[in-house]
């Protein structure tokens, strides 16, 4: 569905409505091939960080279609400024090119933040208040606990059943909580299977089975920013109006919660394409975390924008 004026996004098992503010870089998806690159600013560029962006910008010529640029700065902690601009440059300087303007989601918090009241309002999230140290505990005696595809523990449930007094006190106390998604609920409003159609890197798609339930009640939104990455994500695919979401394979399990939440908003399926991860030389995937060498630092010991794409296996 697009995103016209005086048009609202519709919650496909509720028939609630919440309005979505019209966008110049947010456009309802059109004929042809949309692809973005959406990196955080929260670190440089890394050749990892490259290869997804060429990969993209090759796709996307490929198939006649536009290539975007989204900075997805909701850690607030952590983004920074210098950071952003680096991508600019960064990403000039290998050879991409993007259409402008580009949109922030730090700029579209109030967007995040209906959709979830809209969420909650229709019995498929609630407000949590637990810690990490809290949900630790809860499940501390139970050694084979479950968890999610990221490692993470499975959410217990602890305020899932919490009463709406309780809940409503908490609230007006001013205790910040965060909001999750009540898997159970969601998925049993499904009007049928759930899947996507994968083509990793290439020409042929094959069917994948979705599996949101593998993802227990996930936090779609933060206790600092009225969003989360999964919620975000899906929000500002539809209204960026990607028809193709070109990523690494570390997030290909994450597609089923974004298949699931698209399901609810009522949202466009775009083709997915998890490209291979670029790895160290222990194996182990590059990171910003792990402090993979950046861009920035292949510049600076001499090597061309030709040298780097080179590295990556993409010529232009």
């Amino acid at each position: 569905m697009g995103a016209g004026a005086g048009r609202g996004l519709r919650l496909a098992r509720t028939g609630a409505t919440f309005p979505m503010e019209t966008d110049l870089a947010m456009k309802p998806r059109e004929n042809g091939a949309v692809l973005r690159f959406a990196p955080s600013p929260n670190g440089f560029l890394h050749i990892g960080h490259a290869y997804s962006a060429l990969v993209n910008q090759r796709l996307a010529r490929a198939l006649g279609g536009r290539l975007l640029l989204r900075i997805e700065d909701l850690d607030i902690g952590r983004c920074r400024p210098a950071y952003e601009a680096a991508i600019f440059e960064d990403l000039q300087w290998l050879g991409v090119e993007w259409e402008r303007p580009v949109p922030r989601q730090s700029e579209r918090l109030p967007i995040y933040a209906r959709a979830l009241e809209t969420l909650m309002e229709s019995g498929l999230a609630y407000p949590c208040f637990c810690t990490r140290g809290d949900v630790a505990a809860a499940i501390a005696e139970r050694p084979n606990w479950p968890r999610d595809p990221d490692g993470s523990p499975l959410y217990p449930g602890v305020c899932k059943h919490m009463s709406p007094q309780e809940r409503q006190r908490r609230l007006a106390s001013g205790q910040n909580g965060a909001v999750r998604l009540d898997i159970s609920e969601a998925v049993a409003r499904l009007a049928g299977p759930l899947g996507w159609r994968e083509y990793g890197e290439t020409t042929a798609a094959r069917d994948v089975a979705a599996e949101p339930s593998a993802w227990g009640d996930a936090i779609i939104g933060r206790r600092d920013v009225p969003g989360s990455y999964h919620l975000a994500v899906v929000i500002d695919d539809c209204f960026q109006g990607v028809s193709d979401v070109v990523r690494g394979m570390d997030l290909f399990a994450a597609t089923s919660l974004h298949r699931l939440l698209q399901e609810l908003l009522d949202f466009p399926a775009p083709a997915y394409r998890h490209h291979r991860l670029l790895i160290d030389e222990n194996g182990a995937k590059l990171s910003k975390s792990a402090r993979a060498k950046s861009i920035r630092e292949l510049r600076a010991e001499g090597l061309s924008a030709a040298d780097v794409r080179g590295l990556v296996g993409i010529l232009i």
